[in-house]
């Protein structure tokens, strides 16, 4: 997330009373979660385990609950609770203000776009050209969508992250501050989810074609010209690069890559990333012509034995 204005590292300190290691005239642009960082962004770290992950990262300033002696040039705050406290910036930054129309008077729709009855449209929403948006859609604040889009019925476009960190009390929520981009010429099916980045963007490129009953999770990077079956499943933070076909009933498991051109045969589960123009099945899936092998030599495995053969 982009914040309203260049924020010093004093300034940010001070919001969550905490201790600064380093310049605090020192500018910070943006807030974001370790998987989405960029220069000028804050991040947080509460784990050893991935205190060197967000050391060497490409953010420039991390909040940590743990003194550093190597900062690896990174801007510290120092804190006793992390996730507390930037989820206490990112509800400073990204302010939730409930709407009182169907569609808010601050979103922009474009020529010749339909929206039929039932439809909610959140504040700050874009919607361009020629796009049919049917009825009981729900499109939060920030979204933003192209031209030529078709979103079927009772379609939710950039409800919140499944992001959790468990406690001795419960679950702890990170809050979503991010959004949802859809470009040109896309078309999604009936009752799909697709949510919003937790600080960063859940993209559907151009081009890109989805069933019913699909799930798009947070920060997901999704390329042009896809095509998804009904019941797709997909993980936060992947990357589904152009022109992959995923039929019906495929998981998409968190943090992995599909290359260009893949193809993921139905009920399969995606555990790993997945090399570009080659076709997949099974759970885990790999390519489809060495599982299909695997199933044909299992069916002969009870006549091998009851021949002597095991």
């Amino acid at each position: 997330m982009k914040l309203p204005r260049n924020y010093t590292l004093k300034e940010i300190s001070l919001i969550i009373n905490a201790e600064i290691n380093g310049n605090a005239d020192f500018i910070i642009s943006g807030l974001n979660e370790i998987h989405k960082v960029e220069p000028g962004d804050l991040t947080f770290v509460d784990h050893p385990k991935y205190y060197e992950k967000a050391l060497n990262s490409d953010a420039s300033a991390v909040i940590i609950n743990k003194e550093m002696a190597e900062t690896k040039g990174k801007m510290l705050i120092y804190s006793d609770n992390p996730f507390r406290d930037f989820n206490k910036l990112t509800a400073c930054f990204s302010t939730f203000q409930p709407g009182i129309n169907m569609i808010s008077p601050s979103a922009s729709i474009g020529r010749n776009t339909t929206i039929q009855p039932g439809t909610f449209i959140g504040q700050h929403v874009s919607i361009g050209d020629n796009c049919i948006i049917h009825s009981n859609v729900s499109i939060y604040d920030h979204v933003s969508i192209g031209n030529n889009v078709i979103i079927h019925a009772n379609t939710v476009i950039g409800s919140d992250a499944l992001y959790f960190k468990r406690s001795p009390e419960g679950y702890e929520k990170l809050l979503s501050c991010g959004k949802v981009i859809i470009e040109d010429d896309v078309e999604v099916g009936a009752n799909c989810a697709i949510d919003r980045g937790v600080s960063g963007d859940t993209v559907v490129g151009r081009g890109t074609k989805m069933d019913n009953l699909i799930h798009i999770a947070h920060d997901t990077v999704i390329g042009k010209n896809c095509l998804f079956a009904a019941q797709v499943g997909i993980g936060g933070c992947v990357t589904i690069e152009d022109n992959v076909i995923l039929w019906g009933q495929v998981g998409v498991q968190k943090n992995v890559t599909i290359g260009s051109g893949a193809i993921v045969l139905g009920q399969s589960g995606v555990t790993k990333s997945l090399e570009g123009n080659k076709t997949y099945f099974g759970t885990p899936a790999y390519e489809a012509q060495k599982k299909l092998k695997e199933l044909v030599y299992m069916k002969q495995l009870p006549e091998l034995f009851s021949n002597g053969h095991g």
